[in-house]
């Protein structure tokens, strides 16, 4: 068969033959058993819904067998056997033009180079799923290849519920992910829900289908690294980044130190993930013995060398054997997937890699306590540079709510806020969230990297004839996005499908889309998909990430989110997704995303400024609420430009009245 053959079948009627395990691949550790005997019953069920009734008696026994070795259920068995990438759209089947490019970020959300886990349907953050299992997937597809535009597909946690009436200017697609009751939303609430096969952890872009590898998160790191060292007063130049974690997300860290200019050491445990890392050009050196780690920074420090090092090791090793060495750190910070603490998020020092494998599953309350400790340990140490000068950023992946959780010595001296500020605190959220900068992102739907290389320029030329007229206020956020871009293609982030990630306003977003329809037009380039990451301005509320900076006690309030997707999908986005869970959390975040298909047509250029316009100011318009100074400015601004906005502004009150 060929592959829009194989696209156009979804489930097959004959089984296709086994496969085995393929121990190559970087797979998801084994999950805790959770299941009693009656709820592993109706689990199976639940998987032998999607086959024929023939098909039961042979996939029972082979289901079961997955469910007790892995703790879930992923139907190996269908596995395709193409390759899984993103194609160029013209060799997707289908109906429309919308739905295969769908069907394409999909496929690159599953893309081997891009994927954590790909046989368990993981892009990234060790639970974050497009699917929760390879039926899901077949019969997503094979909706998406049967589509019409006066249609809509309704995804309920990996599981598509079926093709529904609609009309052209609805979304194709509305993905929700472990959209639970709040009260049902603990971790094990999860892990429960997971593996009956009701619910699943779509992590932020993992399951809205616009993960584009690494290179997603880069821009947006290289910005704090970057303004990190502005904020301590000193050069990256010389300067030394401690972190860890290489996955799907963190794995940006390394590249972003590079292109800021300082030298990065990241520890990872995980021995298949940091030699990907290797291999993909994102970090440089790998280095598995401590006393080598010091000598090789100190030489790196001393010549004021740009270098990112990957130690193969646990990250506590690192700061406590700096801190015996007194090797200054100037910037530190953790993003290892700590909003999954219990399930291969963080690893215990003293354990080997597979050691902790088999704790977590076999023994999963040795593992939380050793996980425990080591959080304690962990803080100890970061507190021992700062007292020495080193500037400690949470990075939003739950260190701090987890060390607090571990009993760690993380509370400042009210016993209620953290000693350390997050990144958004400190930098993203007063610096970019409230002027409405975020991460922007496209995909060329041709495959083609001369398309790349076009959209690129075309970006550039935007910006720089847009910051000739900005306002002091954005004129350093300006600057780093033109030197973001100009240097795009010489740091070789593109890892999966030709997309590019830039930090933009609502203004710049519309003026680069509305540029890219125009030259789709004009027959220079080809069909162009636009998203973003969900942490951005209007897309995610969590308390302790992208709202971390709002002030006025509703941290913990999802409004802006669950408006913003409701909002994108009748103002023309192609696909809409709203999930609960992401990086710091299930039970933490509300989340929201979209893609949005540019064809060249007029219709395209009205749902861009319409889209494009609410995403941003949605969000700048809660932040000037809660009264942050730079979204006050930023919304103002917005009204002069468009006189349809009327936005609620706040009136400040005096503190000496308060007083």
């Amino acid at each position: 068969m060929t592959f829009k053959e194989q696209i156009q079948q979804g489930i097959p009627d004959v089984l296709p033959q086994h496969k085995s395990y393929d121990a190559a691949t970087n797979h998801a550790p084994k999950r805790k058993e959770i299941l009693s005997n009656e709820e592993k019953k109706l689990a199976l069920k639940n998987a032998l819904r999607y086959f024929d009734a023939k098909h039961h008696a042979t996939l029972l026994h082979e289901f079961k067998a997955e469910l007790e070795k892995y703790g879930r259920i992923y139907m190996y068995r269908f596995r395709p056997d193409y390759e899984m990438k993103a194609r160029p759209i013209s060799e997707y089947p289908g109906n429309s033009e919308q739905a295969k490019a769908i069907m394409l970020m999909i496929q690159n959300n599953l893309d081997y180079a891009v994927a954590q886990h790909p046989h368990e349907l993981i892009t990234y953050g060790g639970n974050g799923a497009v699917f929760q299992n390879w039926a899901q997937y077949l019969l997503t597809m094979k909706y998406l290849s049967e589509m019409t535009d006066e249609q809509t597909l309704s995804m309920y946690s990996g599981h598509p519920m079926g093709l529904f009436p609609s009309h052209k200017e609805a979304p194709r697609v509305v993905v929700t992910n472990g959209m639970v009751i709040p009260n049902y939303s603990k971790p094990d609430d999860w892990e429960k829900m997971n593996a009956l096969g009701v619910s699943q952890y779509g992590q932020m872009t993992a399951g809205s289908y616009m993960y584009i590898g690494p290179q997603g998160i880069v821009h947006g790191t290289t910005i704090t690294v970057l303004n990190g060292f502005r904020k301590i007063k000193k050069s990256p130049k010389g300067g030394l980044f401690v972190t860890s974690g290489l996955g799907g997300m963190s794995g940006a860290q390394p590249k972003a130190g590079n292109i800021a200019g300082c030298v990065t050491v990241c520890a990872e445990v995980n021995p298949k993930i940091t030699h990907i890392r290797h291999s993909q050009g994102w970090i440089n050196e790998v280095i598995e013995d401590i006393t080598l780690l010091v000598a090789r920074v100190r030489k790196a420090l001393e010549t004021n060398e740009v270098v990112s090092i990957a130690y193969l090791g646990n990250v506590v090793d690192v700061w406590e054997r700096f801190d015996e060495e007194n090797l200054h750190i100037d910037l530190g910070s953790d993003q290892t997937s700590l909003h999954n603490p219990w399930a291969g998020g963080y690893y215990p020092i003293g354990y080997s890699f597979e050691a902790s494998n088999e704790m977590m599953a076999n023994h999963p309350e040795k593992f939380k306590e050793e996980v425990q400790k080591t959080l304690r340990r962990h803080a100890l140490a970061i507190n021992k540079h700062t007292d020495k000068g080193t500037y400690f950023f949470d990075y939003g992946n739950a260190f701090l709510l987890e060390a607090s959780r571990a009993g760690a010595d993380v509370f400042a001296e009210n016993h209620i806020d953290f000693k350390y500020n997050s990144y958004v605190q400190d930098i993203m959220g007063p610096m970019c969230f409230d002027y409405g900068f975020g991460p922007f992102r496209w995909v060329c739907a041709s495959g083609n990297p001369e398309d790349l290389a076009k959209t690129d320029q075309i970006a550039c030329e935007v910006l720089e004839e847009m910051i000739t007229t900005s306002p002091v206020e954005i004129q350093q956020q300006m600057a780093d996005n033109i030197q973001w871009i100009k240097g795009a293609q010489e740091n070789k982030l593109v890892v999966g499908s030709q997309a590019r990630i830039l930090y933009a306003d609502a203004e710049g977003r519309i003026k680069i889309a509305e540029a890219f329809n125009q030259a789709i037009a004009r027959g220079e380039i080809g069909m162009v998909i636009l998203g973003r990451d969900h942490h951005d301005v209007s897309g995610t509320d969590s308390p302790y990430r992208e709202t971390s900076n709002i002030y006025d006690g509703s941290r913990f309030t999802a409004d802006m989110a669950i408006q913003n997707v409701i909002g994108d999908s009748f103002r023309g986005a192609t696909w809409v997704s709203i999930h609960n869970g992401g990086g710091v959390g299930w039970g933490e975040v509300i989340n929201g995303g979209f893609g949005m298909l540019l064809d060249g047509t007029k219709e395209a250029s009205k749902r861009l400024e319409m889209m494009l316009f609410w995403d941003v100011n949605n969000g700048i318009s809660r932040r000037n609420w809660a009264r942050n100074e730079g979204a006050i400015f930023a919304i103002k601004r917005a009204m002069e430009a468009q006189p349809l906005l009327n936005v609620t502004l706040p009136n400040l009150v005096d503190e000496k009245l308060l007083n």
